[in-house]
């Protein structure tokens, strides 16, 4: 007789909400902390997932995460430390998207995300500087699959990422999972991080604390940049 004890899927009731914040509220969860140098990531800050009013597929969690992107990533400039931003689209047709467009075929589809189109613009609340930040159009989840991203890390001798955008449930998810696997230590500002809906939202930050992320308020970013000396 086997004598390993295992634990049966628990089913109480509560909200993703409930749970994250249960979660959150534990002080002796043991945390990856900041390293030496962080990276902002700034995951798909594009019109298809963030202009609310003109296309079905955007949605916004907090109305100040933008903002509080512009902030952080400001500050690293400042530090010296890089920023990046990713957004997705494909050519004419979509044929560079894989088995991940085949499941629909609308205007709103994935897949017909076209590269130069109005849902491939990136947000025109997003401060990016184009001469030093890092632009990448992605056709992944991971802001790190088939893009210079792991290079452009490593190039700039980072430890650290810091994971923005949406979806939480989605590409943010995936880029954090990928961070964690090239080695990085992950951390995800939960303003700063958006999804459709408040379920799929608290569900995945419980999950990337619990496993692979510091999910932290966008304040403790700010505090650890503003410590750090201006270049």
């Amino acid at each position: 007789m086997s004598d390993i004890i295992g634990t049966r899927m628990a089913s109480d009731g509560k909200t993703a909400k409930q749970l994250f914040e249960e979660v959150m509220a534990n002080p002796a969860r043991n945390k990856f902390g900041f390293g030496s140098k962080l990276a902002i990531v700034n995951v798909d800050f594009q019109r298809a997932y963030t202009d609310i009013h003109a296309f079905k597929t955007a949605y916004e969690t907090d109305p100040r995460q933008i903002e509080h992107v512009n902030t952080i990533s400001a500050l690293a400039r400042r530090k010296g430390m890089p920023v990046v931003w990713t957004r997705v689209g494909y050519m004419p047709g979509g044929a560079d998207a894989g088995v991940w467009g085949t499941r629909t075929n609308t205007p709103d589809s994935l897949q017909n995300i076209a590269v130069g189109s109005e849902r491939h613009q990136f947000d025109p609340r997003c401060v990016i500087d184009e001469t030093r930040d890092a632009i990448y159009t992605k056709r992944m989840p991971s802001a790190f699959y088939e893009t210079p991203l792991a290079t452009w890390l490593v190039w700039h001798k980072v430890d650290t990422v810091i994971v923005t955008g949406g979806s939480t449930s989605g590409c943010v998810r995936a880029t954090a999972v990928d961070a964690l696997s090239h080695g990085y230590r992950t951390i995800v500002p939960i303003e700063c991080v958006a999804d459709k809906h408040e379920s799929y939202h608290f569900a995945n930050l419980t999950d990337l604390q619990l496993k692979y992320a510091d999910v932290e308020p966008v304040q403790t970013v700010i505090d650890w940049l503003e410590r750090q000396a201006d270049v």
